[in-house]
């Protein structure tokens, strides 16, 4: 991941995706271009009317909606030292691996594994169909909470179970394991808080709680006392502040150890504060 230093304040959209540093805010901000996730195709700007689902559904027909969601092997950064836990991290829209996987580095933390995993191609019907990296569909920003992809993030999950397994079976248990995600990846590492399985610790960067309404809870009795550490920009103009904090209100609600930290001028990124408590709360995680 390249690292961009520059005098301006604002990121310039040729540099998104890469790490900038903000003078002002003393902030290394990241964000991807595909995950501004408003549709700007085929218009050439953000669009909303409501021609369109119809149009993104005639746009997502071209697609074969049967197309078979295959998982890239994950990018692994082995335990520098004796293995005695490991992270999971999971991308978000339109990402890879790639995007995230200097922070094991970054972290370095001794007898930890990094996974970073890629998320299937799939269309995105909010980007009028267009085939990209995804956890699950989506199809409102306003509603994240309504007609969610129910499947797709389900699958998903399981095959972060299939990860947890594979863990597991080479001797580190689910307990030593923590799995954290951006954005729609953290959507997805927010369900191990109702797994039957206990988690480490659970992490959640400028995402939400998906499938509130779940009929088995979103917080189970194996991960009530699991360390969740939840972070989010007031600056988000992609998944908004209050979805983020409602989540954590709610997980609190439930019974589950929360610990929500908010950073004004952060948008739909990550800024070197923010990592740096990620960081802390992982080497805390996995004692």
């Amino acid at each position: 991941m390249r690292i961009v230093l520059s005098a301006c304040p604002l990121v310039p959209k040729a540099f998104r995706g890469r790490f900038h540093r903000d003078p002002n805010f003393s902030c290394f901000l990241r964000s991807n271009r595909s995950e501004i996730l408003a549709p700007r195709f085929p218009f050439g700007r953000i669009w909303r009317s409501k021609a369109q689902p119809a149009l993104a559904a005639l746009y997502r027909n071209s697609v074969t909606n049967t197309m078979s969601l295959s998982y890239p092997e994950p990018t692994v950064f082995p335990a520098k030292e004796e293995h005695k836990a490991t992270v999971i991290i999971l991308h978000g829209l339109g990402d890879t691996a790639a995007g995230w996987a200097s922070l094991a580095n970054m972290f370095s933390i001794p007898g930890v594994k990094f996974i970073f995993p890629t998320a299937p191609m799939r269309p995105i019907t909010l980007n009028m169909g267009m085939v990209m990296t995804g956890w699950y569909d989506i199809s409102s920003l306003e509603e994240v909470n309504q007609k969610e992809d129910e499947q797709g993030i389900r699958e998903s999950w399981r095959y972060v179970e299939g990860l947890v397994a594979q863990e597991e079976a080479s001797g580190i248990p689910s307990s030593k394991v923590v799995v954290g995600g951006f954005s729609q990846g953290g959507a997805i590492a927010m369900m191990a808080a109702r797994s039957d399985k206990k988690f480490a610790g659970i992490v959640g960067l400028s995402t939400y709680v998906p499938l509130r309404d779940d009929a088995g809870g979103i917080v189970s009795e194996a991960n009530r006392t699991t360390p969740i550490l939840m972070c989010h920009g007031k600056s988000d103009m992609v998944i908004n502040f209050e979805y983020g904090s409602g989540s954590a209100n709610l997980l609190s609600e439930k019974g589950a150890s929360v610990s929500f930290k908010e950073y004004p001028y952060m948008g739909h990124e990550a800024c070197i504060e923010e990592l740096e408590a990620v960081k802390e709360f992982l080497g805390a995680a996995v004692q």
